[in-house]
């Protein structure tokens, strides 16, 4: 069986083993059923959350909110608490990105039973918008997030020397604006023209702050260019590593009997000779080696 999950099972086996193989492995009947089940409570819990926070419906169906948000509570903590017994480091999923999640996701509910009173409501409502890092915790059972976030990784020096660029370019614009405009059209500090030109590089233009000067109007006009040709120099980036990345799963995929590559990820049988594609790259390899 395939290992899905950096974790390991609990050393001690028995049910803890099963219930690791269904919780944290999604090649199985049991496993999928699992993350279907899990992924529509998030869902039904996100939307609780989402439709509590409509005043005219918060005002009809409060009590029906509130055993929806508790009855979700307890379901999360019961899954995390599973998750914690059936690992063989407790501690380590605990640390991780997702047992961070999974303990945000239901740590505001037992924190508004500290805080009674009518003066610490709104510090309650303030704490039940992390429920929504519920929503975060659909990314593990979505198997292309993993070539999503490989293709990312892989980009990320690339879109962060992007980044470092942007940033001189959006300082020496907000600092020439600040020179050129001055107070008395609003640009009243470097920060405060380097926000105009975050604003006017992305082609937003919320228009709260404009320049008044022949000069500064024509420098707003090439950061405006200057932000068309630029804006979408991330956004392609991550696109061709996300494309090599898909090309490079489908070229893993490579039949043992007439040797051709290119199939989906997928795929189980040869496009061309319909032969199986079960073998391991390790085996097709030695297979057409010998």
């Amino acid at each position: 069986m395939s290992q899905q999950s950096p974790f390991k099972p609990h050393p001690s086996g028995g049910w803890r083993e099963r219930l690791f193989i269904i919780v944290f492995h999604h090649d199985t009947r049991a496993g999928l059923a699992f993350d279907i089940a899990l992924i529509i409570a998030i869902v039904a819990s996100v939307l609780v959350t989402l439709f509590d926070s409509v005043a005219f419906v918060d005002d009809r169906l409060r009590a029906y909110f509130y055993a929806l948000e508790w009855m979700f509570t307890l379901v999360f903590t019961a899954e995390y608490g599973l998750r914690l017994a059936i690992v063989e480091r407790p501690r380590r999923y605990a640390r991780s990105f997702f047992g961070v999640i999974d303990l945000l996701a239901i740590l505001p509910t037992y924190l508004s039973l500290l805080l009674p009173g009518s003066q610490y409501l709104l510090v309650v409502r303030l704490l039940r918008i992390l429920r929504i890092f519920r929503l975060l915790k659909l990314t593990r059972y979505i198997s292309e997030s993993g070539t999503m976030v490989r293709a990312l990784n892989r980009s990320r020096r690339k879109i962060l020397v992007f980044l470092m660029f942007m940033l001189v370019l959006i300082t020496i614009f907000g600092s020439l604006m600040y020179l050129i405009e001055g107070p008395e059209n609003g640009f009243t500090s470097i920060p405060m023209s380097m926000y105009w030109a975050v604003v006017t590089v992305a082609t937003v233009g919320f228009g709260d702050i404009a320049p008044g000067t022949p000069l500064g109007r024509f420098v707003t006009s090439v950061l405006i260019l200057i932000g068309y040709g630029i804006i979408a120099v991330p956004t392609g980036i991550y696109t061709a590593e996300l494309a090599q990345g898909l090309r490079e799963e489908r070229d893993n995929k490579r039949c043992v009997d007439c040797n051709l590559l290119g199939h989906e990820p997928d795929a189980q049988f040869c496009r061309r000779c319909g032969a199986s594609l079960s073998e391991t790259p390790a085996r097709a390899s030695g297979k057409l080696g010998a």
